[in-house]
């Protein structure tokens, strides 16, 4: 059949078309489309590799406390190793299996130490069987073969985390740290197809259209992991067609670039899980301490399933806010994890009747002790300036311990109960520092009354005049001159005169006078009249010098006045200053710090035990035998009554008017010095022994005591004295027997009396009994 002529209106349109034409432009925008989706592709792929092959994110650094270290015999009781499990998040089982169970059975203890990277190596998970007496660890063994051991030490506890970077929050996970179970779960529900699709799953989105129309809800998500870790990485939560696009072409790029697991591991760490105040909470091992108080790998599977069900919405299944919805979504995991045989029926049920085994909101164990941080901080930017924080994902072992730590803020905080109460004394705060006077290292800090304050911290920066904590300066000053423990002090009223004609009488708390007294029992006594006599003898700079040598760096004004503590220190500085006497005259610096870590294990800062000789070791040591006076038979003879098989040593502090109580004291390993006043610098109506020496008392009982055993320098040696304190026979009726320095020993005098009897001091009749050395004897408190 003949071809039907085209009409003339088509004719003309053919005529003017150019199909040649038409083509190549055709062809020409398909190039342009072709450039821009490989320049896309290109920016795309840059910007994935920078993000993926640079610095992943800015981690916190983490703030570890010292590790428990257990030896027998060591001062831990049952009730503190609780204390230490529970702040570690260990938890109880009938018969421990993993890491981080524990079973207590009377006074044994079966735990699974938890493995633990120290700064020093790593350790591996251990079965241990620990048996309790009283307030001591009495042996330590292996659970598994009985097998007696020396020493173990804890995991360290998780304090705080400390970043400049206040936006994002997360504790980093290897995929190796992750348990199988987990990672089934995670891709059961969000990605069964993971390991076999190229980014982006055809297969993925047809199955969950699915699934959400037989549920008649959105259960299940049709971008693949890949995707959402595209968008949570590169681009907002803006809904349209582009931003789809986009996160579809990354996702591909990101399959093509890299491997499965680093994809999976990248998106543990980075997905959003809820808000922990002002910050995010990214990342499984986070929202794992966040919500449960555990790691991730000691979770068990229906807690596994609360945190994969809340991916597709933190704030809608919020566990707390919204505890039906959130059991709901947790219970659709596990069905999922049925359906899929990834768990047994009897599994499921099991776990479907456990409820939300969640941690208080906010209560996860770390950023507990505020002041102890604060004090952290501020050594941390002494040492390394603002640049430190910087740096991703350090670790800081510090040498918090959380036992002294708990028991000196039970101290603080039932002893000013106490006091308001029955001595009718309103409105008291204290504060409590406490360290280990061997290494200088801070072992507890309180810095008033409510523990978990972050504010003012008065251990740090309450300035207050010290009382008699000034005298063992003054006493040391004087050893340093030649006294010596014996040397008869006048007890006298004095008066003495400025330049401007100014008259100052001071005068004992008991306004009374006792004539002469031998030079210990001044300071036992803590008699003001002597001291003041023995200051002005040994002169006011004199005492200015042995205060700066013992770490005192504050202004101190040298008037006479200062002999009775007119100088103002914090808590933290009486620490410093005790501690150099405490450690026989060497000098070194109060620290929280152990060592720090960078996140690839190079050790950046390791504590250097280095101290500096400020003090004569054999004035130290009379200082301190002083000191032990004072505890046993001087103004805080309460300490002897408390603990009587127990050599102690401190030193009463009061101010004028009973505005400031304190007390310093140590044990055979920690130095504890605290202050009781009222902020508003009103009279608190307390003395050193009826205030500050109570929340002492308290620690150590919580605490517990290792008695004080004085290592005896050498040229020290025990000597009988006059009361004209001059070196007698041993036999002379009367006699002080002390220690002293023997190079200032003169010659022996005569007993006055003529005659020898039994002397005074049952060490003495002792001694004679059985034909000791002097030097064979131990030190006395």
């Amino acid at each position: 059949m003949a071809r039907k002529p085209r009409s003339k209106k088509k004719q003309a349109w053919h005529q003017k078309v150019n199909w040649r034409r038409w083509g190549w432009l055709t062809f020409k925008l398909g190039l342009v489309l072709l450039a821009c989706l490989l320049v896309t592709g290109i920016y795309l792929d840059s910007l994935i590799r920078n993000k993926f092959d640079g610095q992943k994110w800015q981690l916190p650094a983490l703030v570890y406390s010292r590790p428990l270290e257990l030896f027998p015999g060591q001062r831990l009781s049952r009730e503190q190793m609780l204390h230490e499990l529970k702040l570690l998040n260990y938890r109880p089982s009938k018969q421990p299996k993993g890491a981080g169970q524990y079973a207590f059975a009377g006074n044994k203890l079966v735990l699974i130490r938890r493995p633990f990277t120290f700064a020093d190596g790593a350790e591996q998970a251990r079965p241990l069987l620990l048996t309790f007496e009283g307030q001591r660890l009495q042996r330590i063994q292996n659970a598994d073969n009985q097998r007696d051991l020396g020493y173990v030490r804890m995991d360290p506890v998780l304090l705080d985390r400390l970043s400049n970077e206040e936006i994002e929050d997360r504790l980093l996970l290897r995929l190796d740290e992750v348990p199988q179970s987990f990672i089934d779960t995670l891709l059961t529900v969000e990605d069964r197809d993971f390991y076999h699709h190229g980014g982006v799953s055809l297969l993925s989105i047809g199955r969950a259209f699915f699934a959400n129309l037989k549920a008649g809800r959105a259960v299940q998500g049709g971008s693949t992991l890949t995707q959402q870790l595209a968008k949570n990485f590169f681009l907002s939560s803006e809904r349209s067609l582009w931003r789809k696009v986009q996160e579809a072409y990354m996702a591909v790029i990101i399959d093509y670039r890299y491997s499965k697991d680093q994809i999976l591991e990248t998106y543990i760490n980075e997905i959003y899980l809820g808000q922990n105040k002002s910050q995010g909470v990214y990342g499984f091992g986070l929202a794992s301490y966040f919500y449960f108080g555990l790691p991730l790998n000691e979770l068990e599977p229906d807690q596994m399933a609360l945190l994969v069900g809340m991916v597709r919405g933190p704030s809608y299944y919020d566990p707390w806010r919204f505890p039906d919805r959130a059991r709901e979504r947790r219970d659709l995991v596990l069905r999922l994890l049925l359906d899929n045989l990834k768990i047994e029926p009897p599994e499921y049920q099991t776990y479907l009747d456990k409820p939300l085994t969640l941690l208080p909101r906010g209560q996860m164990s770390y950023g507990r002790t505020p002041a102890f941080m604060g004090l952290l901080k501020r050594e941390l930017k002494s040492r390394f300036g603002d640049n430190l924080l910087q740096q991703s994902g350090l670790r800081i072992f510090t040498s918090l311990d959380p036992v002294a730590q708990q028991s000196a803020e039970l101290a603080v905080t039932s002893q000013l109960d106490r006091i308001e109460k029955e001595r009718k004394k309103p409105n008291l705060q204290g504060a409590m520092v406490v360290s280990n006077w061997r290494t200088g290292e801070i072992s507890a800090l309180v810095g008033g009354r409510d523990i978990r304050y972050a504010g003012f911290n008065r251990a740090l920066d309450a300035r207050r005049p010290i009382g008699s904590l000034v005298k063992p300066a003054v006493y040391l000053t004087g050893l340093q001159k030649g006294y010596n423990l014996a040397t008869p002090l006048r007890d006298e009223p004095l008066t003495l005169r400025n330049q401007g004609g100014q008259t100052w009488r001071p005068q004992n708390y008991d306004k009374g006078f006792r004539g002469t007294v031998p030079y210990y029992q001044a300071m036992a006594e803590s008699l003001n009249l002597p001291t003041v006599r023995l200051g002005m003898d040994v002169g006011v700079g004199k005492v200015v010098e042995t205060l700066q040598a013992l770490g005192v760096t504050q202004p101190i004004q040298a008037f006479p006045s200062l002999f009775l503590g007119t100088v103002a220190l914090s808590p933290f500085e009486v620490n410093q200053m005790y501690l150099t006497l405490a450690s026989e005259g060497l000098y070194q610096p109060l620290t929280t710090l152990r060592s720090v870590q960078a996140s690839d294990g190079k050790l950046l800062y390791q504590k250097d035990l280095k101290a500096e000789r400020r003090v004569d070791a054999r004035d130290s040591y009379l200082t301190l035998y002083i000191m032990t006076r004072v505890a046993s038979q001087g103004t805080a003879r309460a300490l002897a009554t408390r603990f009587p098989k127990a050599t102690l040593a401190g030193k009463t502090g009061t101010t004028d008017n009973l505005r400031d109580s304190w007390f310093s004291g140590l044990d055979n390993d920690e130095l504890v010095s605290v202050w009781v006043g009222r902020d508003d610098n009103q009279p608190a109506g307390l003395t050193g022994a009826n205030g500050a020496l109570q929340l002492f008392g308290d620690y150590l009982g919580r605490r517990g005591v290792n008695s004080l055993q004085l290592a005896v320098p050498k040229g020290i040696v025990w000597s009988n004295f006059s009361r004209g304190g001059k070196p007698v026979d041993a036999g002379c009726v009367g006699s002080l027997s002390l220690p002293a320095r023997l190079d200032q020993l003169g010659p022996k005098e005569a007993c006055s009396s003529g005659g020898e009897a039994r002397p005074d001091n049952p060490v003495d009749w002792f001694k004679q009994l059985f034909s000791l050395n002097e030097d064979e004897l131990p030190a006395r408190g």
